[in-house]
């Protein structure tokens, strides 16, 4: 047996007698919104600060030897302070004019990852100054991370009010730097927003009649609506309150050829975008509602609506129904409703079955043009 679904956006409109969902209920989401976490990975720090007094600092020149701090702790490790005040050691030999001063790791332990900033006091002042700021990197024992530390022109430096009555102030600032520590994954704060409710509201405003402004007279039954909301759903009913053909005053507006549950139903559907739940229709009522709703659609130009009722006769097409929905499909441009009724039909195994009914005999009467199709696709299926 087949059955053509026909696409509808953002609504589960699958109307059974088994099974019809509330009005009020919310439509299913089509997918689950992606899922959002986070985790921080902090760099943990330890800092120290170490200041190292040299005395006597002439009497410590020409020992070729540097002089260095006690050692000082920062983050589990033992550091020093140290200078050369007999030149700094390069690559093509000993600069005797270039004073060299930094702090190095001073055991032996695997690699730490540190940085450090060298100050100088001003003896003049007391106020340090720094002159050298060292980035995070590798540290290991008898090794300044690759780097001989502070150069300066030792003439210079000896002139200069850093060294003053044969003494001179460091001030060493160590950062270790840990192994980062990474957060448990959590899931992104979020605040949830919950679905739209606006056709409830407004369905609400329909059921109690609050800013009614238009009155339709209907098989004898007066039925009230908002003018606005009906020309905002329908292009027939804006036509008909704001266009240039409206008739001022003319009120109730009589409809007809709309049974009243009908004109209710439809309405119910322009405020909710869905349709009532029928539960008091049987099976049979059920299809006919639907009908008469595709009819009412198809006049007030709601397209979406149509649709809807194309696909629930077209899931319930059977050997009793095709032949009426056919009709149906033909006389009010039901293209994808009429393929499928035709596709139905054509199948050997139903279509005796269907021309017995009292349906498919009207059609050959009212739309012989639709049973020829019928026969014709009937003839190449069987070639086929």
């Amino acid at each position: 047996m087949l059955c053509v679904s026909f696409p509808l956006p953002d609504l589960d409109f699958r109307l059974r007698r088994r099974h019809r969902p509330s009005s009020s209920s919310p439509a299913a989401p089509h997918g689950m919104p992606p899922s959002k976490t986070v985790s921080t990975s902090a760099a943990e720090t330890e800092q120290g600060t170490h200041v190292f007094h040299i005395v006597g600092y002439s009497r410590q020149r020409g020992l070729r030897k540097s002089i260095k701090s006690g050692k000082f702790s920062v983050g589990g490790y033992k550091w020093m302070a140290f200078l050369f005040p007999d030149g700094a050691k390069l690559a093509n030999g000993v600069d005797e004019h270039r004073f060299v001063a930094g702090v190095a790791l001073a055991e032996k332990k695997e690699k730490v990852y540190a940085s450090y900033e060298l100050r100088l006091a001003d003896q003049s002042t007391g106020l340090f100054f720094p002159v050298l700021k060292v980035a995070p990197a590798e540290f290991s024992y008898g090794k300044c991370c690759g780097y001989s530390g502070y150069l300066q022109n030792r003439s210079v430096f000896e002139a200069s009010t850093v060294l003053r009555d044969d003494c001179l102030t460091m001030e060493c600032i160590v950062t270790v730097i840990r192994r980062p520590r990474i957060s448990e994954v959590k899931s992104f704060p979020k605040i949830e927003v919950p679905p739209s409710d606006i056709t409830l509201h407004l369905a609400k405003m329909l059921e109690e009649k609050v800013g009614v402004d238009v009155t339709f007279s209907v098989g004898g039954q007066n039925v009230v609506a908002h003018k606005m909301v009906l020309a905002t759903r329908s292009p027939v009913f804006k036509a008909e309150f704001y266009g240039p053909l409206r008739e001022a005053g003319m009120e109730p507006i009589i409809i007809r050829s709309v049974q009243p549950d009908v004109f209710k139903a439809l309405l119910h559907f322009i405020y909710t975008d869905s349709l009532p739940p029928f539960d008091n229709l049987g099976e049979d009522g059920h299809r006919e509602m639907i009908r008469h709703l595709l009819i009412a659609a198809d006049r007030y130009a709601m397209e979406r609506l149509k649709l809807m009722c194309q696909s629930i006769l077209c899931e319930n097409l059977n050997v009793q129904t095709v032949a009426i929905t056919l009709a149906l499909a033909d006389q009010y441009h039901c293209g994808m409703l009429k393929d499928a009724c035709i596709e139905f039909m054509s199948c050997s195994s139903v279509m005796d079955a269907v021309e017995a009914t009292q349906g498919y005999k009207d059609l050959k009467r009212t739309c012989p043009s639709v049973a020829v199709e019928v026969l014709e696709k009937r003839s190449r299926f069987h070639k086929e």
